[in-house]
């Protein structure tokens, strides 16, 4: 855990404090997944002296879901639901009351004009020639020159020590840029864990050598989808937390000497004090636009951390869906967008009429490093789209739906200096009754899942009024010798994906047990590269 996270033991079960008055009472900042997550448990305790406050018009925050005049719905992004906890999954169950899909993934790399099956480093036959023995030298070499990962100082070393130069220059850098927005070597490695494994050059070889597919693998092989869209299950948290909701309402400033927060609705301002802030919006934003008379020291290193924004772009299209694929991954520049997800696969009620139309939804990511022109982000994803294949020729004349979503928050960077940051500013902001967590709150992208983001509301709930030691926040996911760290993963009976299916079998995936169960999943944004052995 960072230094300073200690347990508050003055909070009690009644939210009230041995010492100090407003009767415990908690405000929460923010009804997306770690909001209402912290409201879900505070009700669920008994603790009625709290209030959820919500800038925009509906609860779900970057997880909710967009439906437009066409009947398409649209999510922020290629949301998944998978879990590495038991608590989450049964909130899941409670509220969705089976009202989800159930989905086997399948998922691929575009690159050099050929379609890749995930994972990226077992298919490498699939690449033209000469680029498959580039990457296969690469590999070998970097497997076997004795470089240890552990010392890579940031994800670009990493990157080179165990993937080598074949891999790294056609597919770990530039789709890594696509999807950062900054080099690999402005960020760290702790994020690193379950989501880019090592991998087993042997294997690579022989699947070349032999012509043989290896594709179908992972842990999430089959993830569940809410049928009204991601958003539609944290819709399902409102009726609960209605009691103590304020839509439309800003926090505008925070005096933390005083403990007093200051909000906006309608034009008009008001004071709240509070025992306990819990903030979900960016961190960088809190420390230096909100909290007054911060320390220049604090301030200053809030301002440096580091983000990406996204542009989520909808196409709905008058045709059936051609294809079974789930999302996939585009490292080339002959396109915007690093990912694309059939969203019509997700569930039939993602369009007018799952026989008549499909939708497809295209992230692509900007920052001061890779600037992105709103005016032109459409039809430059139609134009990648058409060159990657997505769309026929003719095609375009068939879309009958568009949207377009920019996002100036998407992506917390695991830059190489965040966690010093965190380690001063966090401790400073909890000396004064200000929790800050989810996703931009506390800024570990490498926790911040939706399940981590609701888990990082309902772990700090028991913190503060039972005494309990948080667990997701002071996750790290540490590279090891081997680039490895090693958990049994029993693959599900419903595992498999891809147009041509393997065996069920049973595999070893090597994986941080995040939470309480075993059953732990590589993140929504994968980088398809991962270990299979």
């Amino acid at each position: 855990m960072l230094a300073g996270l200690g347990v508050d033991g003055r909070w009690t079960l009644n939210g009230t404090r041995s010492k100090g008055g407003n009767d415990g009472r908690i405000l929460i900042v923010g009804a997306g997944p770690t909001g209402l997550g912290v409201c879900y448990r505070l009700n669920e305790l008994g603790h009625t002296n709290h209030t959820l406050f919500e800038a925009g018009d509906a609860v779900g925050g970057l997880a909710r879901s967009y439906t437009d005049e066409q009947g398409f719905t649209w999510d922020v992004g290629g949301h998944v639901l998978f879990s590495h906890y038991r608590e989450y999954d049964r909130i899941f169950e409670e509220l969705m009351q089976g009202e989800y899909s159930q989905i086997q993934r399948e998922s691929w790399v575009r690159m050099q004009g050929r379609w890749v099956p995930y994972p990226f480093q077992n298919n490498l036959r699939y690449l033209p020639g000469e680029v498959a023995s580039q990457c296969l030298a690469g590999l070998i070499e970097a497997q076997t020159s004795g470089a240890d990962a552990r010392e890579s100082v940031h994800f670009g070393e990493f990157i080179d020590r165990v993937f080598g130069e074949g891999i790294a220059t056609h597919f770990m850098r530039p789709y890594n840029f696509k999807v950062w927005a900054y080099e690999p070597r402005k960020l760290n490695t702790v994020w690193i864990g379950e989501r880019v494994a090592v991998i087993d050059w042997k294997r690579a070889l022989g699947n070349v050598v032999q012509g043989r597919d290896d594709f179908g693998w992972g842990p999430n092989n089959t993830f569940k989808y809410p049928l009204g869209g991601t958003g539609d299950f944290y819709n399902r948290f409102e009726p609960i937390v209605r009691d103590r909701l304020q839509l439309n309402t800003r926090l505008v400033a925070v005096d933390a000497e005083a403990r007093i927060a200051t909000f906006e609705r309608g034009g008009e301002r008001f004071d709240e004090r509070y025992e306990a802030l819990v903030s979900t919006m960016p961190l960088d934003r809190l420390v230096c636009e909100v909290i007054r008379d911060v320390p220049t020291t604090i301030r200053d290193s809030a301002s440096r951390l580091m983000h990406s924004g996204g542009f989520m772009v909808g196409i709905g299209i008058e045709r059936p869906c051609p294809s079974s694929k789930s999302w996939m991954y585009f490292p080339d520049d002959d396109c915007p967008f690093y990912r694309v997800t059939y969203l019509s696969n997700y569930s039939p009620r993602m369009t007018p009429d799952p026989a008549r139309y499909y939708s497809l939804l295209c992230e692509t990511s900007f920052s001061p490093d890779k600037p992105e022109d709103r005016e032109t982000i459409l039809e430059r994803t139609i134009a990648g789209l058409e060159s990657s294949g997505l769309l026929e020729p003719g095609e375009r004349d068939d879309i009958v739906s568009t949207w377009v979503k920019e996002v100036g928050y998407s992506y917390p960077t695991p830059s190489v200096e965040r966690d010093a940051i965190l380690a001063e500013v966090i401790p400073w902001l909890e000396d004064r009754g200000i929790y800050s967590r989810g996703r931009f709150g506390m800024w570990k992208y490498e926790v911040s899942n939706t399940d981590h983001s609701v888990m990082q509301g309902v772990e700090l709930v028991d913190r503060l009024l039972l005494g309990k030691a948080e667990q997701t926040i002071g996750i790290e996911y540490r590279v090891t010798a081997d680039g490895r760290k090693a958990a049994t993963h029993e693959r599900s009976a419903l595992a498999g994906s891809g147009e041509k299916r393997l065996a069920a079998q049973v595999e070893t995936k090597d994986v941080t047990a995040a939470g309480d169960a075993i059953e732990a999943t590589v993140a929504e944004e994968e980088l398809g590269i991962t270990d299979h052995r």
